[in-house]
């Protein structure tokens, strides 16, 4: 796996300013949200960027009406005419339409019974066992998920123990593995390559080493797996 040239890193033994320091996490982007690799992350992203740019509004209207209040001092009839039109108004406008778009990306990640490719994924204290439809049947894998380019896919999510889940932040978003229920989630990789998921639940003491990777293969070529070596 490739990463990405961090430039906070020390110089002549002095570390940068800690200011620095939470900008640490872009440099890997192998778990960024903001890096999409298909259409339900690009949607994702997309609305991440929505909410900061209203928020940034919001936020500049604000910091401009608290300016203004100290600049022109207390004058009660602007006071209310400002709260109810700027105030209410442009924040509501603004949440309002937030929610829309959030209500619409929503609605364009639901599973659908349209004859997408389903693959099983059983978690498990912890790791995570794959079934997926082979040349002559089903082949299980363990923290590797073998899916198409190009193609949806459907990932039936199930629990052996205590609930998990499922996450590939370059493919979508998050969804619960259940004890007992059936969770489906609908998932496409846009090109081939490779992809870090993780569960994204704490689920006991070896949460943080249950990750798992997603390899998307050319769908006209032959099929990755059924060269690797697979669970009997």
């Amino acid at each position: 796996m490739s990463h990405r040239h961090c430039p906070f890193g020390s110089r002549k033994g002095k570390a940068w300013p800690a200011l620095a320091v939470p900008l640490l996490a872009g440099c890997d982007s192998a778990f960024s949200t903001l890096a999409p690799a298909g259409p339900a992350a690009e949607q994702i992203a997309a609305l991440w960027w929505a909410m900061l740019i209203g928020s940034g509004l919001i936020t500049v209207l604000v910091l401009a009406l608290a300016g203004l209040a100290v600049w022109r001092g207390p004058r009660p009839s602007d006071e209310r005419r400002w709260t109810i039109w700027w105030g209410l108004g442009f924040s509501m406008s603004v949440l309002a339409v937030l929610l829309a778009f959030a209500l619409w990306a929503g609605e364009r990640m639901i599973a659908r019974d349209d004859g997408a490719l389903q693959v099983q994924a059983e978690a498990q204290q912890w790791g995570w066992r794959f079934v997926q439809p082979g040349p002559s049947g089903p082949v299980e894998t363990e923290g590797v998920l073998y899916v198409p380019a190009g193609q949806p896919f459907d990932i039936v999510l199930t629990s052996r123990d205590v609930i998990h889940s499922f996450w590939v932040p370059q493919l979508g978003g998050k969804m619960d593995a259940i004890p007992g229920h059936r969770n489906v989630h609908r998932l496409m990789a846009d090109a081939p390559g490779t992809h870090e998921g993780l569960c994204a639940e704490f689920c006991g003491i070896g949460h943080a080493a249950m990750r798992f990777e997603v390899v998307v293969y050319d769908p006209a070529a032959p099929p990755p797996f059924v060269s690797a070596e697979s669970l009997p």
